[in-house]
């Protein structure tokens, strides 16, 4: 394991792209019921394919960016604190995120459904419904929580690697890791990585090219796509903070990052269907593969190019962005049942799609953000999900005394 001798400095600009990758997630969420496709707890009245470029647009890139930088900071903790610490507070953290949130989360989600399914019902509720399948670990309903599942399963992954290969500096396995992340990082990464997730998406038999990576939301056992995708994201990462000098190489290439990003995004839209949302699963073999690595290369080239904005335009602190930074872990696991309590509410207003849309994010970041406040940044919720507790108030330095003339 490579252990850095220079004081570890926050790293303001991936951690504000972070925060926004979380918090991007409300957006998506919010924009899937004005979706023109029944996909969603409800497709709203003015539905517009509008909602499916905000969709296709986040999803493309926004999951890739969060475990690369998962990956980065899970090595930089790695480092700092030894594996046994590491692996208490990411337990702690992330897994009591999970397995204690979990239990909050998931029945406010069916509380929202079944309260949809009485307005359906004329006020009350249907006593037709099937029955919930039984928990298996094929069924299991991780829902947005699935994330803090993967990054268990990655951390595990991580610590027994660093149990058998030996990754110093002075070890063979580690210098070679570190010229190959040398080699790895430049214009051509997005196309080196795109090579095995590209094969991930044309294996996969039921891959719907609209929707990407496939979301392991369902089940304890993530599918293969979204395994090769979040497990390069995050290996990736790991060796980016071994050799934490080649940050600047990709902040360098931003702006061909972001032109590629854009050429082969549209691309990648225009091959699933483009704004219409077709659902099936590409058949023709040929026109698979090519929507597959098609794909695949936009979702590394946007991945690396927000990459490269946050690390050359955000790297100076901002204690606004900060402050989100730190708040978006909490909004992100409270904002779902919020944002289908919204949608339902907003579902007989006559407003324009946009307009219900900016109105669920609004009113779901407010709510959160004072339940961060108020709840959690000053708690021992605080300590808990975020590994600190924040006084409601810093001390004031007592004065010093004034000599005597």
């Amino acid at each position: 394991m490579t252990y850095h001798s220079e004081p570890i400095e926050r790293l303001h600009g991936l951690d504000a792209l972070r925060g926004g990758a979380l918090l991007l997630g409300i957006v998506l969420h919010a924009a899937m019921t004005y979706m023109p496709a029944p996909i969603w707890i409800a497709m709203d009245a003015d539905a517009s394919p509008g909602a499916n470029l905000i969709f296709f647009v986040i999803h493309l890139f926004r999951m890739t960016t969060f475990f690369l930088i998962a990956g980065l900071f899970a090595h930089m903790m790695l480092v700092r604190k030894g594996w046994l610490r590491f692996a208490k507070d990411r337990l702690n953290r992330i897994g009591g995120g999970l397995f204690g949130m979990w239990w909050v989360v998931f029945p406010a989600i069916v509380a929202v459904l079944i309260w949809k399914a009485a307005i359906d019902n004329g006020g009350t509720l249907p006593t037709d419904a099937p029955p919930p399948p039984p928990l298996t670990l094929k069924t299991f309903p991780l829902t947005h929580l699935w994330f803090l599942w993967v990054l268990l399963i990655l951390y595990a992954v991580m610590l027994a690697l660093k149990a058998v290969l030996s990754l110093d500096r002075s070890g063979v396995v580690g210098r070679v890791a570190d010229r190959l992340t040398d080699a790895l990082v430049g214009p051509w990464t997005p196309a080196v990585l795109a090579a095995p997730l590209g094969l991930a998406f044309w294996l996969h038999p039921d891959w719907v090219a609209f929707f990407g990576v496939p979301t392991p939301d369902t089940g304890l056992v993530p599918n293969a796509v979204a395994l090769t995708a979040f497990g390069l994201a995050f290996g990736t990462g790991i060796l980016l903070d071994r050799r934490r000098d080649l940050l600047d190489r990709i902040a360098a290439w931003w702006p061909l990052s972001t032109l590629v990003a854009l050429g082969t995004g549209t691309a990648a839209l225009y091959l699933a269907g483009g704004l219409d949302l077709r659902l099936e699963p590409l058949t023709d073999p040929a026109m698979k593969m090519t929507a597959a690595w098609t794909y695949a290369l936009a979702l590394w080239s946007s991945t690396f190019a927000v990459t490269g904005l946050a690390l050359r335009f955000l790297s100076v602190r901002s204690a606004i962005r900060r402050y989100l930074a730190d708040a978006s872990y909490w909004v992100y696991i409270v904002h779902l049942p919020l944002v289908m309590a919204g949608q339902v509410l907003l579902l007989a207003q006559p407003w324009p799609w946009f307009v219900k849309l900016a109105a669920v994010v609004a009113g779901v970041m407010a709510i959160s953000l004072v339940t961060y406040e108020l709840g959690v940044r000053h708690t021992f919720v605080g300590g808990w999900l975020n590994g600190r507790r924040v006084p409601w108030r810093k001390p004031v330095p007592a004065a010093s005394p004034v000599p005597a003339e």
